[in-house]
């Protein structure tokens, strides 16, 4: 009697998993996420850049700090080449990577994709692997670099 009760409580709790409407789960197509080598922490590669700004990219999440409005250079400055302009700063948004893009809630709306480049510079004869993520923002390329 005892093992007839576990199985139909198990059996329950696994119905009633399976029934459940998971956040961030699509019908047919997985969770969406960010690909592996794009978690972490990413900083504007350049010093000298008129733009800084840094990435923090987790599992579903980007956080966008930096890269603010007052960094166009005024009055000859174009504002379309500031990188992730139109995104809400200092917040983790929900987020994830597809084929060379990356997809970012902002305000409710899945953004239209912003395609990036990943690549790797393996220094010879050591043992640093330095990680980079390229933009284009408006004609202008911006360059990360994990840390």
């Amino acid at each position: 009697m005892r093992q007839k009760t576990v199985g139909i409580l198990f059996l329950a709790l696994c119905s009633l998993l399976v029934s459940c409407d998971w956040e961030g789960w699509e019908s047919g197509s997985g969770y969406k996420s960010f690909d592996y080598n794009l978690q972490g922490s990413w900083v504007t590669n350049d010093p000298d850049s008129i733009y800084s700004g840094a990435l923090e990219i987790t599992f579903d999440r980007i956080t966008i700090t930096g890269y603010g409005e007052s960094q166009t250079v005024v009055p000859w400055g174009n504002d379309a080449e500031r990188p992730f302009r139109t995104f809400i700063k200092g917040v983790a948004l929900k987020a994830y990577s597809e084929e060379g893009h990356i997809y970012i809630e902002n305000a409710g709306i899945v953004q239209a994709g912003i395609p990036y480049v990943y690549w790797l510079n393996d220094a010879p004869y050591s043992y640093e692997r330095i990680e980079f993520l390229t933009f284009d923002f408006g004609g202008r390329q911006e360059t990360l670099r994990k840390q």
